[in-house]
């Protein structure tokens, strides 16, 4: 529901993760799973194609 609403105001760049509103980087104690989320979400800085809404990959 949340990529929706993300669609629907189109915010420059934006990541969809698939864990639960308050979890945006993933289980707790996850190093290596917080890092690639946060990898992925700063290389959508380099992207001029905005709006993007791009999903979380592992």
């Amino acid at each position: 529901m949340l990529e929706k609403i993300t669609a629907k105001i189109r915010p420059p760049r934006a990541l969809s993760v698939p864990y639960p509103l308050g979890y945006p980087l993933g289980e707790p104690n996850n190093p290596l799973l917080q890092t690639a989320i946060l990898r992925q979400l700063l290389a959508l800085l380099q992207r001029d194609d905005v709006p993007v809404l791009e999903e979380f990959t592992v």
